[in-house]
């Protein structure tokens, strides 16, 4: 359960930025012999709000890729799929990006040893990154032949605040949850509160957003989404030694859960990205 700045530090322990990655968000060319279901641009669903969220300051698009690097691949093959995945920065669309491996999973059914995490003011923003040739051509290129599992979730973060972009060396806490089939409406309402209701327990969270994935061909089953950012891993590290408040939070919704995959994220430098 966690949230987004400069510093990730908070999330239920066992529910548990500045730009520079890009994730895999992409149609059929993409990944194509990937052993997992692909979505498209139109999977992402589009609403009458998303073009007034251009002019929204306060709302924001998060989107996440967790990747499964073959064990087999070659360690400069990995630095130049983050490197170009980072240098996808300089896509118009993209107010933030940052790509580069995951220093803690906690799951017991998934591994991942990747993250990418960007931001984007609108749907259609997103949608055109996800088109946009310089990432098709990464994806192919650098990702596709070194990855045999991803995973991506994407939501509206609303009521944003502070910068978008998110300094290197801060540290990102991210929940993914998945609900049970009879939780319904009243349980997910349940569990979104608990989440959003974090950052007061736990004032170490420089930024924390929360939301309900909307593009579900790529989730593996999983709807709700928290992302939380700390000024350094030292602040993540001491959310966990609260355990017994983390503890409290996490057994409010033990009951509609199905679910949990937490993973802890340190934001690098930018890297300049290889010409393609």
């Amino acid at each position: 359960m966690l949230g987004l700045r400069t510093a990730a530090r908070t999330h239920l322990t066992s529910l548990p930025l500045r730009r520079s990655s890009a994730a895999l968000l992409q149609k059929q060319p993409l990944i194509s012999n990937l052993r997992f279901p692909l979505r498209s641009s139109s999977s992402i669903r589009m609403s009458s709000s998303d073009s007034s969220s251009h002019s929204n300051p306060n709302q924001i698009i998060e989107h996440i890729v967790l990747f499964n690097v073959k064990p087999s691949a070659d360690l400069s093959a990995v630095n130049a799929m983050i490197s170009n995945l980072n240098g996808l920065i300089s896509l118009e669309s993209v107010l933030h990006i940052s790509a580069g491996p995951i220093s803690r999973c906690r799951s017991k059914s998934l591994a991942f040893t990747h993250m990418l995490h960007s931001r984007y003011r609108s749907k259609s923003d997103l949608v055109s990154y996800s088109e946009h040739p310089s990432h098709v051509s990464v994806v192919t290129s650098y990702v596709k032949p070194i990855v045999d599992d991803i995973m991506a979730v994407d939501w509206i973060a609303d009521d944003f605040s502070g910068s978008p972009a998110v300094s290197p060396d801060s540290a990102l806490r991210l929940t993914i949850l998945k609900l049970k089939e009879g939780a319904g409406e009243g349980g997910k309402g349940e569990v979104l509160g608990v989440l959003k209701g974090i950052r007061e327990k736990f004032p170490s969270i420089e930024q924390l957003t929360v939301g309900e994935n909307f593009s579900p061909a790529r989730a593996k089953g999983f709807s709700i989404c928290s992302i939380a950012v700390f000024n350094g891993r030292n602040e993540l590290d001491e959310l966990d030694a609260q355990s017994e408040l983390a503890n409290e939070q996490k057994d409010k919704v033990r009951e509609f859960l199905d679910g949990v995959l937490v993973l802890d994220y340190a934001v690098a430098a930018p890297v300049q990205a290889a010409t393609l």
